[in-house]
């Protein structure tokens, strides 16, 4: 897993898009980790389908 540290000192604009992109980071995470635990298990023994 990855993890990244930051601070910043911005004007509020930005700290709506970084928030944002994190939410948007989030719901793609949940996505393909639902799609993996609903995949079949032949999939899962042939290689992870997000992989190709």
């Amino acid at each position: 897993m990855l993890v990244y540290e930051f601070k910043v000192k911005a004007k509020t604009q930005l700290y709506r898009a970084i928030d944002e992109a994190m939410c948007i980071g989030e719901f793609l995470r949940n996505k393909c980790l639902r799609y993996w635990l609903d995949s079949k298990k032949e999939d899962k023994i042939n290689g992870l389908a997000l992989n190709k």
